[in-house]
């Protein structure tokens, strides 16, 4: 009896530990399998710019870089719109502006945008059909520059003096081009103006262009004629232009003539403000007469029949 017992004991601690063993197996090589497809899985390269602010026009580049993509595919997303531009090498979209760069073998999958402008502003997602998906988010930021000329639209200087106008680009990515200055519609070019040997000091037309942080351009003209007079535009290759009128007088200072220009407006104010005043009181006494009158005919009992 007792040897029955103990065979029967034996017996089920060897099933016992038989389960045991292969659920440890089991569990081992779920691990190892889990692991290998973790090992396997595509994976973003954080190591890219992801914030990028380009000008209007100026074409864009968002770089989204994937390693170990095997046969999965990368698409590019418009966020605001859950709009897809491409995928793989392909687009789609009708906005011919978007396109995939992707050179064979490469782990880079860049989205191209040409010609942007201000309402292509916003995030884009760079995707992998894993599953579940897989993204990394980007921001296009498109601004619009505008050039600025310092002072009054309206300039006035005297003949034979000096004449300076400063145009300046104050925000922006870092290369913002330069800047071309026109009279009118013609482009002013100095040195084909004058004599290329003459040195700066003696000549009468400069451009002076600094690349800073703030782009800055002067347009100087010396010893000013009447036919200096015109419209002057200031046009960068990365922004909006502006313009002023520089008007070349002679005889009378500018300031002389702002001072009558002011006179006689204040004249014509103050004969206007009489005017109104004189027919308020015209007014007014009409309308006392009035009363008067039918004051007087109730007083001495006449009716006042129309």
């Amino acid at each position: 009896m007792f040897n029955q017992f103990y065979v029967f004991y034996v017996g089920v601690y060897i099933l016992l530990l038989q389960s045991r063993i292969k659920v440890s197996v089991s569990s081992t090589m779920m691990t190892t399998t889990t692991e290998e497809s973790a090992a396997l899985q595509p994976y973003f390269d954080f190591d890219v710019p992801r914030n990028l602010t380009v000008t209007v026009g100026q074409t864009g580049f968002l770089h989204c870089r994937v390693e170990r993509l095997g046969d999965k595919d990368v698409a590019w997303i418009r966020k605001r719109d859950i709009h897809i531009l491409t995928t793989g090498a392909s687009t789609y979209t009708s906005d011919q502006r978007f396109q995939v760069l992707h050179p064979e073998g490469s782990v880079n999958w860049t989205l191209q945008i040409k010609y942007p402008q201000v309402r292509d502003t916003g995030v884009y997602e760079c995707q992998i059909n894993t599953e579940p998906k897989m993204s990394l988010s980007y921001t296009l930021n498109v601004i619009e520059l505008r050039a600025r000329i310092l002072g009054p639209t309206d300039i006035f200087v005297k003949s034979d003096s000096e004449i300076t106008m400063t145009c300046v680009i104050q925000q922006g990515p870092h290369e913002l081009g330069t800047i071309f200055w026109y009279k009118g519609s013609t482009l002013i070019e100095p040195l084909a103006q004058e004599n290329e040997l003459l040195p700066s000091e003696k000549r009468r037309i400069i451009v002076e262009t600094d690349w800073t942080d703030v782009l800055t351009s002067r347009l100087k003209i010396k010893r000013v004629v009447q036919s200096d007079t015109g419209n002057y535009t200031c046009v960068p290759t990365m922004a909006k232009s502006a313009s002023v009128y520089a008007h070349v007088i002679s005889g009378e200072h500018p300031a002389a003539m702002q001072h009558n220009a002011a006179s006689k407006v204040s004249h014509t104010l103050l004969l206007q403000t009489a005017c109104i005043i004189c027919l308020g009181e015209v007014a007014l006494v009409r309308y006392l007469l009035g009363k008067i009158r039918l004051i007087v005919r109730s007083l001495s009992g006449v009716n006042d029949v129309r």
